[in-house]
């Protein structure tokens, strides 16, 4: 027979780990002060989750542009309202699509970068001399990779919704013989800056804080083995996609 006190054990652990997780993200918030005081490291950092998922997101905002395109364009025909392709696919890209795939593929790239690059510097006793030498790794490590992705969120899903709208140009134009002005005019009424293309860029920012916060934890706690190193990098994969998709429908409640 269990004791009551094993019942709740799971919830316990739960809210042990919630804490410890919150307590590193208000550790690597307030360390942003120090990091802009230097911000070479920033930059590098910002430079290198950039590089190594521009390429993927592009491509990625392309091919759904042109998706999108002719699904879109098969239903609205059927009810003659295909001058507001350029409306719908943009609002598309720009409330969901955009700022949610993004995260997605930025969790799949940079995130397991960030996690196991800490997590072999977990392993290899890096973090360990650094405290030894009376150097901080959350302010020397964490912090600036932190600001690194919380930044280059936003900046990504930039360029994935204006690859969309470029995919969505090419297929409707180009392909079906939209009128151009008809395409650029249902844009520009049906998308408001404020509504949907502000509300978009919140969304990516909040999503570049979770998984920025997920894979720096996961990989800064690994434990120090191969092994280890590689759960790691796998659980921050996991839990920021299972996070960016909670978060998406909290935030689309909240905002739309």
């Amino acid at each position: 027979m269990k004791r009551p006190g094993a019942l709740f054990q799971p919830v316990l652990e739960l809210l042990a780990a919630l804490g410890r997780r919150f307590h590193f993200l208000a550790v690597s918030v307030t360390l942003i002060p120090s990091v802009l005081g230097r911000p070479r490291s920033f930059i590098e950092q910002l430079f290198y989750l950039g590089s190594v998922s521009v390429i993927l997101i592009a491509v990625g905002g392309l091919f759904v542009g042109l998706v999108l395109t002719l699904q879109f364009y098969s239903a609205l025909s059927r009810f003659g309202a295909t001058s507001s392709l350029g409306g719908l696919v943009t609002l598309a890209l720009l409330r969901e699509l955009g700022p949610v795939l993004t995260a997605l593929l930025f969790a799949g790239r940079a995130g397991t970068s960030l996690a196991s690059e800490l997590g072999l510097m977990r392993a290899t006793r890096q973090i360990d001399a650094m405290e030894v030498m009376a150097v901080d790794p959350m302010r020397r490590v964490v912090a600036p990779r932190f600001l690194a992705g919380l930044l280059a969120m936003p900046l990504l899903a930039g360029i994935f919704s204006a690859m969309g709208v470029l995919g969505s140009y090419l297929i409707g134009i180009k392909m079906m013989g939209l009128d151009p002005g008809v395409f650029w005019s249902s844009m520009r009424h049906e998308v408001s800056f404020h509504s949907d293309f502000m509300n978009g860029m919140v969304k990516s920012l909040i999503f570049g804080v979770a998984c920025s916060l997920i894979s720096l934890y996961e990989g800064f706690h690994a434990r120090p083995t191969a092994e280890g190193v590689g759960r790691a990098t796998t659980r921050s994969v996991v839990i920021s996609s299972m996070t960016i998709l909670a978060l998406d429908f909290l935030l689309t409640s909240l905002m739309f």
